[in-house]
């Protein structure tokens, strides 16, 4: 459960769109890197006592190194300006009955200014969306788009598997502006757009952000226990037939890699065979990039073949392609690994934007 600390802010340290990290002593001289996110607890200063979530951080789990500010107990924040007894300001509430449950305006609810758009929405139009288990995949999935359709309007919808606050995500933060916005769908918070479902964040990317193609993939921090079936990102395979069931065109960004240490991660994930190959219902177009290495590239094509009777395998050229990912205006990292130690993964997402580029035409 949870492992709580008190501690003093000794340092404000960086900060990115909607985060905050801090320096934190102890009461026993230890320090602590934490991460505070002022929209719901306030804006930490030197010298606040502030109550931590300990837990992750202890145990050396996916939190960024982070514990987390749970509330600055001694300057609470002041309430929004909006009433707190109506619904004008929306009540969609997400991280539900937890203690730090915000309650946002919902894209779609009545007291959105896009109610009246969307409640009677029932299609994305063809619009293509790839869909990716792994939230490192975004930006490179992005400049694969971008590498051919410079102006096209992506908009990226971060589902729940993963951090649920959208401010944890520097890379997000660094995309902005090379975004037509992102909606968060589920339990996710934080983003341009609040949705309730994948569903409803769909249209809203199509009818609201008026997206050209959208991208669709878990925050930062998902959860896996090594099993077939105990990792969050299997629900892309869900994503595909939310994209089918509302007349878009799924693109399945393959999570690929000739350097993964772990046997069942080399070639194709595991986790993407059972997405596409179990879990999504639709046909969805699979994109594997030419210019892989040899062995890699047999490896991919047999482990794909089985899928290959309900999807549609499409291989496409990656002339380009790395040029666009060294130009990406963040960072690329999965798994601890960059460019240059895992080519093959970005080179997938890559190609996978390029494809969905390409069905704009």
């Amino acid at each position: 459960m949870v492992r709580w600390r008190s501690g003093t802010v000794t340092t404000v340290r960086r900060r990115w769109a909607g985060a905050v990290e801090l320096d934190v002593t102890l009461p026993d001289g230890a320090r602590m890197r934490a991460l505070a996110y002022p929209a719901l607890v306030g804006d930490p200063e030197p010298g606040d006592r502030v109550l931590l979530n300990a837990g992750a951080l202890l145990m050396g789990l996916g939190t960024g190194g982070y514990a987390l500010v749970v509330a600055l107990p001694d300057r609470l924040p002041a309430d929004p300006p909006q009433a707190g007894d109506t619904r004008d300001a929306g009540h969609l509430v997400k991280a539900r009955y937890t203690p730090l449950q915000p309650i946002l305006l919902g894209v779609d609810e009545e007291a959105s200014p896009h109610h009246a758009r969307l409640a009677d929405a029932e299609t994305i139009d063809g619009m293509p969306v790839v869909t990716a288990d792994l939230h490192s995949a975004l930006p490179a999935v992005l400049a694969g788009v971008h590498a051919d359709a410079p102006g096209a309007r992506v908009a990226y919808l971060l589902t729940d598997g993963g951090a649920l606050p959208a401010w944890f995500s520097r890379t997000l933060a660094g995309l902005a502006g090379h975004l037509a916005g992102t909606v968060t769908v589920g339990q996710a918070f934080g983003g341009d757009l609040e949705a309730t479902t994948l569903h409803s964040g769909l249209l809203a990317a199509r009818h609201v952000l008026h997206a050209d193609l959208a991208i669709v993939a878990q925050g930062p921090g998902n959860l896996g226990t090594g099993t077939r079936w105990g990792f969050s990102g299997v629900a892309v395979g869900e994503a595909v037939n939310a994209v089918a069931t509302l007349g878009g065109r799924p693109v399945g960004s393959l999570r690929v890699s000739g350097a993964d240490p772990r046997p069942r991660h080399r070639g194709v994930s595991h986790h993407s065979l059972t997405a596409y190959g179990r879990v999504a219902l639709a046909p969805a177009e699979l994109v594997v990039p030419d210019g892989l290495g040899e062995d890699l590239a047999a490896a991919v094509t047999a482990a794909l073949a089985p899928l290959a009777e309900r999807h549609r395998i499409v291989t496409v050229p990656t002339d380009g392609l790395d040029a666009a990912l060294r130009a990406s205006p963040v960072g690329l990292s999965t798994m601890g690994r960059g460019l240059d130690a895992d080519h093959a993964y970005f080179l997938t997402a890559a190609a996978a934007g390029r494809h969905a580029a390409g069905l704009l035409d």
